[in-house]
């Protein structure tokens, strides 16, 4: 396996793997990285579908990926994806997965074609004051110090950063400026975080940093991230023949471990609680998904909190016992061990009526129900006990919502505090609770809070025990490389698989990363997995990210007057000269 760049390779079509007509594939999980490792088995490595087969504990594909109308509660939605032009992998799958809504178009066309017509740029990234303006919400407010702060971890080698904690290598000054607010907000940092994985982050969407304020440079989907982008990819794994099997909990993995060769020999699981299993040849394949952002998950609804789920967790479980076997498959525990540490809840609205639409509209500064972009990304709300986002996404966000009623989606990082309207934490308060809290900081009237969150919404509260558990601090081993070394015929695949690429985790890019670089690795694909857009060494990109950075000011040439002059006479007419005047870091 080996990485490229450019469209030398992005064009080529493969020629069928050695072998693959021997081949069969078996997926533990049924998340993105199962589905896109599924398609490149299709696609690149000629595997026939009929040969794969994909086992699931839910009785629904997709993962975390979700979006669905759950009887008696209302819509729910665990979380959303923030996208870019510049996830190399997924767009790369997606390409070949045709449209749901455009006949004769793949999903990416219709990704395209939505974003053209309907770009994304947030006319209000913050509020505070009970839904009020920021004035410096265009800003970054990094002083020197943060700035030189910033440079310094992104400079630092990875393994200076390993074990660390962001506020371990972040000063009072960075932690207290907008780029924190907007960046940990965005992402879902705390400061008990990964420093590593926050430089990963600086490195990775160094392009972003000049849209922090806007979100110009993200994109969305039309609807959820569930029928957007699960259901395309279903039907044609479906219409190749590959097969689903739900209710299996897959509980072990027997592997044959000996010098110079590890091979999985057995899948051991219970399929709607009878136990089972299948043994596993040389031309068996098996792709687990390691560790669950969404394990445990529970729901709640308007009238009753959902409940922090700290017992058994069956894909945790997994892990560890595969983990057990050999000390190249990972250390589960330095991630799924710190549920107080890796929880946060987000929360599904649903407005039913008239009555609190006209102060999303406010806020946003469009009609919600327009049909295009509303918030444009999260709205953060800076003065919040529970440091809460809230987005409005376009509207319909389901096929079969009513048109009447609009559905957001809200998260807080600071679940186990008191509101600042509800007087109580946010993983204890019910869906009409959190309602309560949101209306608060949207600016509803005191008087008029009790009575719209009763009646005028219906909102499903979503306690989520592991969700940034792939944030906590590490260090080089504690994910397994996803394709282990000496291993004969499987991989990890996954938010908790290690690729030897310089790419961030918390991305629908990541998992489809992970499950390309499988694919290819084991059946020595002929083409080259994309690299991650190199931003970060562009020095277009470094230059343009200067600006917001310093808010605009230019660059400060120390020394005498006369001195400054003299070197900046000695760059004019040169190339140096023109990107600092075209990136606004000098007078033109």
């Amino acid at each position: 396996m080996h990485y490229s760049s450019g469209n030398y390779e992005a064009f080529v079509r493969p020629r069928k793997a050695a072998g693959a007509d021997n081949k069969s594939a078996w997926f533990v999980g049924s998340g993105l990285a199962s589905l896109a490792g599924a398609a490149f088995l299709i696609r690149d490595a000629g595997v026939a579908g009929q040969r794969i087969t994909i086992l699931e504990q839910q009785a629904i594909a997709g993962g975390a990926l979700d979006g669905l109308k759950v009887p008696e509660k209302g819509f729910v939605i665990r979380g959303g994806r923030e996208m870019e032009q510049h996830f190399e992998c997924l767009w790369d799958l997606y390409h070949s997965i045709p449209s749901l809504e455009i006949e004769g178009a793949s999903v990416l066309d219709e990704f395209y074609r939505l974003d053209k017509d309907d770009p994304n740029v947030s006319l209000q990234r913050v509020t505070q004051d009970c839904g009020g303006d920021v004035a410096d919400k265009a800003l970054l407010t990094l002083n020197e110090g943060a700035q030189k702060n910033l440079l310094s971890v992104f400079l630092a080698s990875h393994e200076s950063m390993e074990n660390k904690r962001i506020d371990e290598v972040f000063g009072a000054d960075f932690l207290s400026s907008n780029f924190w607010l907007y960046w940990r907000t965005m992402f879902a940092f705390e400061e008990w975080h990964s420093a590593l994985e926050m430089k990963l982050y600086l490195h990775r969407f160094i392009h972003h940093i000049g849209g922090l304020a806007d979100f110009s440079s993200l994109k969305f989907n039309r609807y959820n991230q569930y029928e957007s982008m699960v259901l395309p990819l279903v039907k044609w794994l479906q219409e190749h023949g590959v097969v689903f099997r739900y209710g299996v909990e897959v509980t072990d993995v027997q592997f044959d471990i000996a010098p110079g060769r590890k091979q999985a020999t057995r899948i051991d699981w219970r399929e709607h609680g009878v136990a089972g299993g299948v043994g596993l040849g040389a031309d068996d394949l098996l792709f687990v998904t390691i560790g669950s952002l969404t394990e445990n998950s529970d729901n709640g609804d308007h009238h009753t909190p959902a409940r922090l789920n700290e017992g058994p967790a069956p894909a945790w479980d997994l892990w560890r016992r595969i983990a057990a076997k050999d000390g190249a498959f990972g250390r589960p525990d330095v991630f799924g061990a710190h549920i107080a540490q890796t929880k946060w809840e987000s929360a599904t609205i649903t407005t039913l009526d008239a009555r609190i639409p006209p102060y999303i509209e406010k806020i946003a500064k469009r009609d919600p129900f327009s049909g295009k972009v509303v918030t444009a990304g999260i709205v953060t709300v800076k003065d919040s006990a529970w440091l809460m986002s809230w987005t409005m996404s376009r509207q319909p966000h389901f096929k079969q919502q009513p048109k009447h009623q609009l559905v957001g989606w809200l998260y807080a990082l600071f679940v186990d505090v008191p509101g600042d309207y509800v007087k109580k934490p946010m993983q204890d308060c019910s869906g009409e609770e959190i309602t309560q809290e949101w209306l608060y900081h949207l600016g509803v009237p005191v008087e008029d809070i009790a009575e719209l969150a009763a009646t005028a919404a219906s909102t499903v509260p979503v306690m989520m025990p592991y969700i940034t558990a792939f944030f906590m601090p590490r260090q080089a081993g504690d994910r397994p490389a996803i394709v282990p070394a000496d291993a004969a015929n499987f991989a990890f695949i996954g938010q908790f698989a290690q690729t030897r690429e310089r790419d961030c985790i918390f991305t629908t890019e990541y998992s489809v990363r992970t499950a390309m670089e499988a694919v290819y690795t084991l059946l020595d694909v002929e083409r080259g997995v994309p690299e991650v857009f190199n931003s970060t060494y562009d020095i277009r990109t470094l230059l343009a990210t200067v600006t917001p950075l310093r808010d605009g000011k230019q660059l400060d040439i120390p020394g005498p007057a006369f001195l400054r002059e003299y070197f900046l006479r000695k760059l004019e007419g040169t190339e140096i000269s023109a990107l600092l005047k075209e990136f606004k870091l000098i007078a033109d």
